[in-house]
């Protein structure tokens, strides 16, 4: 269950980190300025927080 919270927050950053690069905001790498990569890290992103809200439910759905 954490599992899937952590590969979500991997995710996240990382999707995050692609979209900074693709539009231009972070530079250094050959994936400076190339929308794709802005498009491709905000599906990204877009997995993570759906695989931290699949592990937020399955905690609280947990019995204590």
């Amino acid at each position: 269950m954490w599992i899937r919270g952590v590969i979500g927050l991997v995710l996240i950053v990382l999707g995050s980190t692609w979209i900074a690069q693709g539009s231009g905001a972070m530079s250094g790498s050959a994936m400076s300025g190339h929308s794709q990569y802005s498009a491709l890290g905000a599906v990204v992103v877009l997995i993570g927080v759906a695989l931290i809200g699949w592990a937020w439910r399955l905690r609280s759905r947990r019995p204590r």
